[in-house]
């Protein structure tokens, strides 16, 4: 998968391209399936109320994501190598948990593909995983991979979140509730709290966005502004998203409606728009499902790439090895779709504190890898903040991966 630096491209459309691919590459990393069947789920559970906890992870995540990037867009340097300038051999250890959670998280992106495409076209699960999986292979064979990448997700990512408003919009959401219960709620549940947060920027997912600039030439102190800002677009993409999603869910239970099925979104779906919100729902979880598909593969190869000059000229092939990988398992596992998807979150957790850790300490003790960049001292204190947060993720994430095992 060849890489053209922004340099090398030149005009300001192709940086603006750069950009917009990174913030939709992240976004649509972590809009995957366990992202709807969560928010369902919490929306079901606390109805208006969750709108708080939207509205804090959100914040969370914007504290998180603008470190992450702001540390490896002015370094220039990928989180596996700035670990093993931080410690060595602590970058390898990085790398094999990020590869080994993001293979587990894929075999649940591509079983939501399949869960998709059978809601969509009536589709054989197993058919749809597999057609969805070549064709995430065929995106990264293409002459201009990154190019191809960076479109397909944008162009993905902006149809989820237009067919889920229309849903929202049938569904006749009680908006006015929602905003007051978003900063006055009657419930507070810090755990939908810690799980949106470990679900939007845990695991490969932290890295998706910054890695991709990276690649793409887009480093060095005087690219901050830039970084920084697409850090948070990328954030208020997700967060839209969750937010459009949250109101159709909330308008169907708000109206009374008890949802009692094993697909509950599909369900809420088919009670706001009718057969019409079904086929929707197949559309919206399938886009969700392969551009986490393209992130996963993507992000995970990454961070082998560095290590040496073999990986890094067999990248094309490793993230194609990668993608049917995750589609083998998904084929050979001979378990339901919706099991996958929850043993995909397990490691999220573990993860993050791990790598972002590592950040911060390169934010705070090492400016000499930032190439004299002076980190803000109220972005670092909003960091270590939240990467407190995230050991407290990680601890309740052993439980997860003790599951996974057994």
């Amino acid at each position: 998968m060849a890489e053209t630096t922004t340099a090398e491209k030149g005009p300001s459309a192709a940086r603006r391209s750069t950009l917009l691919g990174a913030v939709f590459l992240m976004a649509t990393s972590a809009i995957g399936p366990g992202f709807i069947t969560q928010t369902t789920e919490f929306t079901v559970q606390l109805g208006a109320a969750f709108a708080f906890a939207i509205l804090v992870s959100i914040l969370v995540d914007i504290a998180v994501q603008l470190n992450v990037w702001r540390v490896i867009g002015v370094s220039g340097m990928r989180a596996q190598d700035l670990g093993n300038k931080v410690v060595p051999g602590l970058g390898y250890v990085l790398a094999a948990l990020v590869v080994f959670g993001g293979l587990v998280f894929n075999v649940g992106n591509v079983s939501g593909t399949s869960l998709g495409l059978d809601a969509l076209v009536g589709l054989d699960a197993k058919i749809g995983g597999a057609l969805s999986a070549v064709i995430a292979i065929g995106i990264f064979l293409s002459k201009k991979a990154g190019v191809a990448m960076d479109r397909i997700v944008v162009v993905l990512g902006v149809v989820m979140i237009l067919l889920t408003a229309f849903v929202a919009f049938s569904s006749a959401p009680p908006v006015g509730e929602a905003l007051v219960q978003s900063v006055w709620p009657s419930e507070v549940d810090f755990l939908s709290i810690t799980t949106l947060i470990g679900g939007t920027v845990g695991g490969y997912i932290t890295y998706a966005g910054a890695h991709r600039l990276v690649d793409a030439g887009v480093t060095g102190p005087e690219q901050v502004v830039d970084v920084s800002r697409s850090s948070v677009v990328s954030l208020l993409v997700t967060g839209v998203m969750r937010l459009v999603l949250f109101l159709a869910v909330l308008g169907v239970v708000a109206g009374g409606v008890a949802l009692t099925s094993a697909n509950p979104t599909a369900e809420a779906f088919e009670h706001a728009a009718g057969e019409v919100g079904v086929r929707l729902f197949g559309m919206i979880l399938w886009a969700a499902s392969i551009t986490s598909v393209v992130g996963a593969a993507y992000t995970s190869v990454s961070f082998l790439v560095t290590f040496s000059p073999k990986l890094a000229r067999a990248r094309t092939w490793l993230v194609v090895a990668f993608v049917a990988l995750s589609a083998a398992v998904f084929l050979l596992l001979d378990q339901a779709p919706t099991t996958l998807l929850v043993l995909a979150g397990s490691l999220n957790g573990l993860l993050l504190p791990v790598g972002f850790g590592v950040l911060m300490f390169v934010a705070a003790r090492r400016r000499d890898l930032l190439g004299g960049y002076r980190y803000p001292r109220w972005l670092l204190i909003v960091g270590v903040a939240a990467w407190l947060l995230t050991v407290y993720l990680g601890v309740n994430s052993l439980g997860g991966i003790a599951a996974l095992w057994k």
